[in-house]
């Protein structure tokens, strides 16, 4: 066991253990690539593992390839590990990566609608009223994993939002992802709650996975803009006399 430890207090060494793990069977040269390191300096490494009995060798040819040996891990798990609380100890674990984690910023905003939660949810995700108040048409047959586009209402076909449909439930909760076109892969999530009160509506939107400040700072400008020009179309018919979203920020 001391030599177990031994081995494992080398940052070089766990690395070896490490790339042994994700692929069984390596060369010396193989292991040496993958370190920037002298084939001495390597070889050292190796014959402390070995001893340890955390990696043995088979010759094949004139190459002697290397294997991880889990079974003196598996006794320091039984001793030191496996006799107190798991569960604690992976509470632990996840508030330690929660905490070292980056935390992308989120973005909240509620309003209060003189509306029903029908109507509500009609202009979110009706094309032809989203077209009034948000000047895009919101395209989509709303099922859940189904895709769904924020195009111009100007007539160019352009798509500035792609995404898909996460969650559907009518006519309380509607969650989907947003993306630009160009770069898919990198999206942020956006969650609409709807809530009936008497004869009001509380709409809650939730903007997460937003890449900087910078991004927060952009959706809480846009939401704010939107969602006002929303609600004054549900409680007077109108949309508001000019483009909210393109009003200089101060």
């Amino acid at each position: 066991m001391d030599k177990v430890f031994k081995a494992l207090a080398d940052e070089t060494r766990r690395y070896l253990l490490d790339r042994l793990h994700e692929e069984n069977g390596q060369t010396l040269g193989e292991l040496c690539a993958r370190l920037g390191m002298a084939r001495q300096s390597v070889t050292q490494h190796l014959a402390v593992l070995e001893a340890a009995n955390l990696v043995s060798t088979v010759r094949r040819g004139r190459e002697k390839l290397h294997y991880l040996n889990p079974v003196p891990l598996h006794e320091v798990q039984e001793r030191w590990i496996d006799k107190f609380e798991r569960p604690r100890l992976r509470l632990l674990s996840d508030v330690k990566r929660r905490a070292e984690d980056p935390v992308k910023p989120e973005f909240v905003y509620v309003t209060y609608i003189e509306s029903t939660p029908e109507r509500v949810w009609q202009a979110l995700t009706d094309a032809d009223v989203t077209a009034r108040y948000w000047g895009h048409h919101n395209v989509s047959d709303w099922q859940a994993g189904s895709g769904w586009v924020h195009r111009r209402a100007d007539g160019s076909g352009v798509d500035d939002v792609v995404g898909e449909v996460v969650e559907v439930d009518p006519p309380r909760r509607l969650v989907t992802t947003w993306a630009d076109p160009a770069t898919p892969e990198v999206t942020s999530t956006v969650t609409f709650r709807i809530e009936e009160y008497g004869r009001i509506v509380r709409l809650t939107v939730t903007h997460t996975g937003l890449a900087d400040e910078a991004d927060r700072a952009a959706a809480a400008s846009g939401w704010a803009a939107v969602l006002s020009n929303l609600k004054s179309l549900l409680e007077t018919g109108r949309v508001l006399p000019g483009i909210p979203w393109s009003m200089p920020a101060r």
